[in-house]
């Protein structure tokens, strides 16, 4: 009986988490911006063959990005909610948020290079 309730806990746990995805995409066009290119990136790591190692590098940086637009997306909208007229520590909070996803894409955009650029030369020299 205790071993059910825990599923299900689970399980409701997992249907707000996925509820929390489906509502980023819907809603956050940075969100969707970075899944399409993750996507695309991702293709092109299949068709060059990427490696083990590679391939975990890879969804590594990806996820960062993808994780860091996520929790950027949450702290704008509680901000919002908390102090719907401008503050300049709302404003400081949502710009330091912002600055995390820059950060992570750029990270990832420099690990790409790593990983994509020989491969490119490689393929096409």
């Amino acid at each position: 009986m205790n071993l059910d309730l825990s599923v299900k806990k689970r399980n409701i746990g997992f249907s707000y988490a996925w509820s929390g995805i489906k509502q980023a995409f819907q809603e956050e066009r940075n969100f969707r911006i970075h899944l399409v290119s993750a996507i695309l990136v991702i293709m092109t790591a299949g068709m060059l063959r990427f490696q083990v190692l590679e391939w975990a590098i890879l969804i590594l940086v990806i996820g960062q990005v993808l994780v860091a637009e996520l929790i950027n997306s949450a702290i704008e909208r509680m901000v919002d909610y908390f102090k719907p007229d401008y503050h300049p520590a709302a404003g400081f909070i949502k710009d330091v948020a912002a600055g995390a996803v820059l950060v992570a894409a750029i990270i990832a955009i420099m690990v790409g290079s790593f990983l994509f650029l020989p491969k490119l030369y490689d393929t096409f020299m």
